[in-house]
């Protein structure tokens, strides 16, 4: 009983395995990860050697770095629930003008989704284990200038990015601006006693 009540007092981030978010990673017990957000490139309209040679670029980075991983996430959201909603909606309404409203519905939620279809978010994940901080920085510059060399539109994901990271992947969230630190976190005001 003991431990149940321990357990019920861990916060999201112990839950999720995160010591802390700094302004450039996440740190965990199995290490510090540094994200670089990739700005994808839409291959269909390249040619097959142009697709190639992107491959081959990556291929270029990949080598140049030992401690890499990969993600890649949806940044969009999924309507199918409220397709399916609409959808059932449509087959009890009676009223001609109300299930015309929800086909409009449903027609614009297809449109949404084919608009963000090609919403991804690629990353490449760089796990700091052991390194003295003088050196951090100088190894994450280089990381950065050999992706931008290789023709890739890539920065490091901040301290906001992260959070919006973490949302996408462990909520599917994507509509949210801005990620409080602690919930209710936009409610407090400082310095009013």
């Amino acid at each position: 009983m003991k431990k149940q009540k321990e357990k019920n007092k861990n916060s999201t981030r112990e839950l999720m395995g995160i010591t802390e978010i700094t302004d450039y990673s996440l740190v965990t017990p199995y290490g510090e990860l540094v994200y670089f957000i990739i700005h994808p490139t839409n291959i269909s309209v390249l040619s097959e050697s142009s697709v190639s040679s992107r491959i081959y670029a990556l291929m270029t980075v990949l080598k140049g770095i030992a401690e890499i991983e990969m993600l890649c996430l949806n940044s969009k959201e999924n309507f199918d629930d409220n397709k399916e909603y609409l959808k059932k909606r449509m087959e009890e309404e009676e009223n001609p003008i109300i299930r015309k409203l929800l086909m409009q519905d449903s027609t614009n939620l297809d449109r949404m989704q084919v608009q963000m279809a090609t919403a991804r978010e690629f990353l490449i994940i760089i796990r700091l284990k052991n390194e003295k901080e003088s050196d951090v920085f100088p190894y994450l510059s280089r990381i950065e200038k050999s992706l931008k060399d290789q023709g890739f539109t890539a920065r490091r994901a901040d301290n906001s990015d992260i959070k919006r990271i973490l949302g996408v992947y462990f909520e599917q969230n994507v509509t949210t601006d801005r990620y409080e630190n602690f919930d209710g976190e936009r409610w407090v005001v400082l310095g009013d006693r």
